[in-house]
């Protein structure tokens, strides 16, 4: 969870191409059609485009007769809040394993505004991450469609409070509407919610609940879960696209205590400290004041999975000098946090 805590939210995947191996060996693609090259899609309609593919996987063990394919799509002209889309499982209508066709639906959404060309072809389905590290798609230099987005949803929420204390419950007011008009679309809106590992990958689901009318939704949360990145979206099946990602914002108690308040000058003096809350993964700093008021980083550590750190100072020059510990606001929510000032004479 460390990992999490500190990762930028920014980078969430959003129909991104699984790639963590190579392609597989077995599978080879002749052809791959798209039955419209434009279309043009409206707030929370889904446009349907049927899609062929000729292929062949090259196995005799009957288990794989079922095998499923998907067609990822990357975009290569315009700019929107996605950047690669996939199509639904392609089942098999024809043909053998060996030298078939496969044929389904690739689901267009108007977030996908701009143009998608065909870039490869995967066996499975959509991002599939059940079997640990999927193979990479086949290459494939495959058709374009053009795709005409207006109305797009955009998922936003409020937080209450609005910054919560460590170990207490707090909501989450989910807000599905129309960024092109600001307003909801005066329907219910299905929303798939998720936290921690389900904002991570794209074959993961969350959980799907449906807004009211007015595009609103609120969501609990217990103590135990504000360690965890928080994830909105609206799935195109069997893509996510408009997403609203973040951790609930909070504070908490930063403590920090010298095993020693003298020593000789050069000698390290282990600073015990703690961080209330779900807080592995953070880096803590200390800090020595500077003149009258300016506080300096002199060390850093991380936060283990007790809520604890240990930071070292290493008085330079004799006399009472000044640090404290500081928490920068970011890491997994937490607002800006100082622990009280405490002094470490040099001897």
């Amino acid at each position: 969870m460390a990992a999490l805590l500190a990762a930028p939210l920014g980078a969430l995947l959003l129909g991104a191409l699984p790639a963590n191996a190579s392609p597989d060996p077995k599978l080879s693609v002749s052809d791959v059609q798209l039955s419209k090259t434009a279309v043009s899609v409206s707030g929370l309609a889904v446009t349907k485009v049927d899609v062929t593919v000729k292929a062949g996987y090259n196995s005799d063990d009957p288990q794989d007769e079922n095998t499923v394919l998907t067609v990822y799509l990357d975009r290569i002209a315009g700019s929107g809040i996605i950047d690669d889309i996939g199509t639904v499982a392609l089942k098999r209508t024809a043909g053998t394993l060996k030298n078939g066709t496969w044929t389904g639906v690739l689901n267009v959404g108007s977030a996908a505004n701009g143009t998608f060309k065909v870039t490869g072809v995967g066996d499975g389905v959509y991002g599939d991450m059940g079997g640990g590290m999927p193979d990479d798609p086949t290459a494939f230099d495959g058709p374009s469609i053009a795709v005409t987005g207006t109305h797009i949803p955009k998922v936003s929420h409020v937080q209450t409070p609005a910054v919560v204390p460590a170990g207490k419950p707090y909501s989450i007011k989910w807000m599905v509407t129309d960024s092109a008009t600001g307003k909801p679309y005066g329907t219910p809106v299905p929303l798939e919610l998720g936290n921690g590992f389900s904002c991570q990958e794209t074959a993961t689901h969350g959980v799907t609940v449906k807004t009211d009318a007015a595009g609103n939704y609120i969501e609990k949360f217990t103590a135990a879960e504000q360690g965890d990145d928080i994830c909105g979206s609206i799935r195109v099946d069997p893509y996510p696209t408009t997403t609203d990602r973040f951790y609930a914002k909070r504070s908490g108690v930063l403590s920090a205590v010298p095993s020693k308040t003298s020593a000789k000058v050069g000698t390290n003096v282990p600073v015990n400290g703690t961080l209330t809350g779900y807080a592995t993964g953070c880096r803590v700093y200390l800090q020595k004041l500077r003149g009258a008021s300016q506080w300096r980083d002199v060390g850093s550590a991380l936060v283990r999975s007790s809520g604890r750190f240990t930071l070292t100072a290493t008085p330079a020059v004799k006399g009472k000098i000044y640090y404290r510990a500081h928490l920068p606001e970011g890491c997994g929510g937490y607002i800006e946090l100082i622990s009280k000032t405490f002094t470490i004479t040099g001897l």
